[in-house]
């Protein structure tokens, strides 16, 4: 029996049957079982292994061009790497990306009946390890892609930095005609519990239904397989590291909502419509992101000052950070003082995940504003921080602090209502 075969396992008091899997590290026999998970069986406990089929050929047919409907829209997924498009591989055990559009098409069949699908791969990385300049790649790609005529993008990304890249897209397309769709998953593919799939779906069924432009998200609306939720680029966040409903927006609403059952769309919020395509890809990696803490080093502050050109300071509460009293906070006070009368720039934003910075409300605040920190009202941190990025990479110095606090791509909420805190 060879790793892939399907194999009947019989022990003393259990009978599985599932598929044997490559297993390197203990003396467990390993089977998948048919509801995505893998169970290892002791081999004392064993009382019969049987071979119920071997692992089927390898597919290894040219990829044929896929014929188009012309009543429906045709959709690119750009892929980047993680989970969205990848099935197990039984020789290691592993999950291997699959990239082709026949090969989306096998493990969604689904998205075939709402659009016409092509695919492109950008990357193949985990997106922690992405910079600026894979960021500039998918920029490119989008561009490439929408003067083509593609109808729109879905982007399959990691969801660990999903939220700075959506960000990032946002503001380097000051002006987009198509829509743009990142979609993660939460579960890996071979797992039967992955959300890839229904993500991808209703991605593709929102970008299907509704004409309009711009950068989203597309995630679990709950923990269920009921719905997805299109969710703003700039105002989004990842909030649990394994629940499939972990992205969240926050200060504001959801976009929109997709019914995986029956596909009905429905809308929370109006929908921008561009016409034309304007690119401005470049980002300064000349910006760093301090999070304060309690009993915080001054050579902290001195490091930022020496090596960036501009610092977003995560602060805590309304934005405070440790700038007013003590010796070493005072020093704090004036490394940033010097540091903005020098020309760096110095952004304020919150630790707290609702609500948002005020420079006024108590004295060490006001200290703060006094010496030029501008303060980021209810912007996220990292949005911040690929702002801030993108700012001085295509403006200058005096028309970056004059943009930081102003509403570009919907990352400021000047209103918040009651029921934006959820």
């Amino acid at each position: 029996m060879k790793p892939g075969d399907t194999i009947k396992v019989r022990t003393k008091e259990n009978e599985f049957t599932g598929i044997l899997m490559p297993n390197e590290e203990t003396d467990s026999v390993i089977v998948k079982l048919d509801n995505g998970y893998n169970i290892g069986i002791s081999p004392k406990s064993i009382v019969k292994k049987e071979l119920l089929k071997n692992k089927p050929a390898s597919d290894t047919k040219k990829e044929t061009p896929l014929k188009k409907d012309p009543k429906k829209k045709t959709i690119t997924v750009l892929h980047t790497g993680g989970t969205i498009a990848s099935k197990v591989d039984y020789e290691t055990g592993g999950v291997t990306a699959h990239f082709t559009a026949s090969d989306l098409i096998q493990l969604v069949p689904e998205i075939k009946d709402i659009a016409n699908i092509e695919t492109d791969l950008v990357a193949n990385m985990m997106s922690e390890d992405m910079n600026f300049s894979d960021y500039q790649k998918i920029a490119k790609a989008i561009q490439r892609h929408a003067k083509a005529g593609t109808d729109g993008i879905i982007i399959g990304h990691g969801t660990d930095t999903l939220t700075y890249t959506a960000a990032a897209l946002a503001f380097m397309f000051e002006e987009i005609d198509i829509p743009v769709i990142l979609v993660g998953s939460q579960r890996s593919s071979d797992r039967g519990s992955s959300d890839a799939a229904m993500n991808l779906i209703c991605a593709a069924q929102f970008i299907s239904g509704i004409d309009t432009s711009g950068v989203y998200i597309c995630m679990h609306e709950n923990t269920d397989d009921d719905s997805c939720v299109i969710l703003p680029a700039t105002k989004t966040r990842k909030m649990h590291t394994s629940r499939r409903d972990a992205f969240k927006p926050v200060n504001c609403g959801p976009v929109a909502r997709i019914d995986y059952i029956d596909r009905k769309l429905e809308l929370f919020n109006d929908i921008y419509k561009g016409n034309k395509l304007t690119i401005k890809p470049e980002l300064s990696d000349k910006v760093g992101l301090i999070k304060t803490h309690t009993n915080m080093s001054t050579s902290l502050f001195e490091f930022a000052t020496k090596n960036y050109k501009a610092i977003v300071i995560e602060g805590t509460g309304l934005g405070h950070a440790p700038t007013s009293i003590g010796k070493e906070n005072l020093k704090k006070y004036e490394i940033l003082k010097s540091f903005i009368k020098k020309g760096g720039i110095v952004a304020i934003t919150s630790q707290c995940i609702y609500g948002r910075v005020h420079p006024t409300v108590y004295s060490n605040l006001r200290r703060l504003s006094n010496i030029g920190c501008i303060f980021c009202e209810d912007m996220l941190p990292e949005t911040a921080y690929i702002k801030l990025s993108w700012l001085l990479g295509n403006y200058s110095t005096k028309e970056t602090k004059e943009l930081l606090p102003k509403n570009l791509r919907g990352e400021i909420n000047f209103r918040l209502d009651p029921g934006d805190f959820y």
